[in-house]
């Protein structure tokens, strides 16, 4: 798990030792070893910096490539929902409902930053946008 968390080098570290994002790391590694067939993700990166959330999204999707896992992942983050998912569940506020259900159209493998080059990606970020930002249909 180590190895394929990218942790090999820390595994004699402290948890005082180790940066924001190998603590995540350290997260997903601990939901990996149970084997479950479903990996539930809530808020994993919030906390993090942009470019370390970056760095630790593109090692998630290669995780995900290397195990096959469903991946349930929960995110504020618009960008980090088009980057990650197949589909997008956008939810309204109190009380929450399903607003839109809708498909990401890229192909994998994906590179995270590559990906934001894609028209496709921006006409969609404004769409989850254009969604939350509406009372009628929040």
């Amino acid at each position: 798990m180590l190895t394929l968390t990218g942790l090999t080098e820390f595994a004699s570290a402290l948890p005082h030792q180790l940066s924001g994002g190998m603590k995540q790391r350290v997260s997903v590694a601990r939901a990996l070893v149970d084997d479950r067939d479903i990996l539930l993700m809530d808020e994993p990166f919030g906390a993090l910096d942009e470019q370390t959330r970056l760095v630790l999204q593109q090692e998630l999707l290669r995780i995900w490539e290397t195990t096959g896992k469903t991946v349930v992942f929960i995110t504020h983050s618009v960008d980090e929902a088009l980057t990650l998912a197949d589909r997008v569940l956008v939810m309204s506020p109190r009380p929450g409902r399903l607003v839109a259900d809708m498909r990401v159209p890229f192909e994998r493998p994906r590179d995270v930053v590559e990906m934001r080059r894609d028209k496709r990606f921006w006409d969609m970020t404004y769409e989850v946008w254009r969604l939350l930002a509406s009372p009628a249909e929040a």
